[in-house]
């Protein structure tokens, strides 16, 4: 199973400060609409999506079908096999993906922590 693309998606109160305070860890923007109230941040092939007043939580995300320069992958397992694959292994699931559909879908999962996981596909 191929999840794609780590990064972790951070629930901020104040945007801007976050911004601030990662940059002196040496991220740098790479994409994102401060207007919006989200930001995607890289150091090396470490991302962080910061976003204010979008979710209650924080949240480890996986995107199928890009790499760490949300590059479109030649090959790559879709999103709604790896639900059909973690469904056939008992997974529940908080959100699910379309299944009679195909191109970009997601759906949420947790952990047995209560931690939710993203599994967003863009392509």
């Amino acid at each position: 199973m191929q999840l794609g693309n780590f990064s972790v998606s951070l629930a901020v109160k104040d945007l801007q400060r976050s911004i601030s305070f990662y940059a002196k860890l040496g991220f740098e923007q790479v994409h994102g609409e401060e207007s919006q109230g989200w930001i995607i941040l890289r150091n090396d092939n470490c991302i962080i999506g910061l976003f204010q007043g979008m979710f209650d939580r924080n949240i480890l995300t996986f995107n199928p079908g890009w790499n760490s320069d949300s590059e479109k992958l030649e090959s790559f397992t879709d999103v709604r096999e790896i639900q059909k694959q973690l469904r056939e292994e008992g997974i529940a699931f908080a959100v699910e993906a379309d299944e009679q559909t195909t191109g970009p879908a997601s759906f949420v999962i947790e952990d047995p922590d209560g931690n939710q996981i993203l599994v967003d596909q863009h392509v």
